[in-house]
């Protein structure tokens, strides 16, 4: 590709007779030199741009791969926690059989606490996942933005 500086350079050969005059070429390569010379400038500016915007979009790529894994742990523990909850809950069911001589009160409190922090723990994973969605949305609504901003 040509530069800027290759057309400024360029010199034509002059001939006697019959040639282009001298003032229209010079005219015509100073006009030619400035419009090439815009459109090189921007040219590289389009190409820095682009780069720029080829790293951004590899960033929210990024995080994108960082909360997917992020909301995959999540959903894990989450598991892990019912079936924790779950496997403590039947323990209290099976110990108050194995003493049965305990109160019938201090039974139904104790299943009554458990399964209350149970609710608890679940209705924090279902704020949890309720975030994490959101924020996943407001990420790929940047992105849609940013590829609207593009076009």
């Amino acid at each position: 590709m040509l530069t800027p500086l290759d057309i400024e350079n360029k010199t034509f050969s002059k001939q006697m007779v019959n040639g282009y005059s001298v003032n229209e070429v010079h005219e015509f390569m100073i006009a030619l030199l400035k419009d090439y010379e815009k459109l090189y400038k921007e040219n590289i500016e389009y190409k820095d741009k682009v780069e720029m915007l080829n790293q951004g979009i590899q960033h929210y790529k990024s995080i994108e791969d960082t909360l997917q894994n992020a909301l995959v742990v999540a959903q894990g523990t989450a598991e892990t926690v019912k079936q924790n909850a779950k496997a403590e809950a039947d323990n209290i069911v099976k110990q108050a059989e194995i003493n049965a001589l305990k109160s019938v009160d201090d039974i139904k409190k104790q299943i009554m606490e458990k399964e209350m922090k149970y609710e608890e723990v679940r209705k924090q994973f279902d704020v949890y996942k309720a975030k994490m969605e959101s924020l996943l949305i407001s990420q790929l609504e940047i992105l849609k933005d940013m590829n609207k901003q593009d076009e």
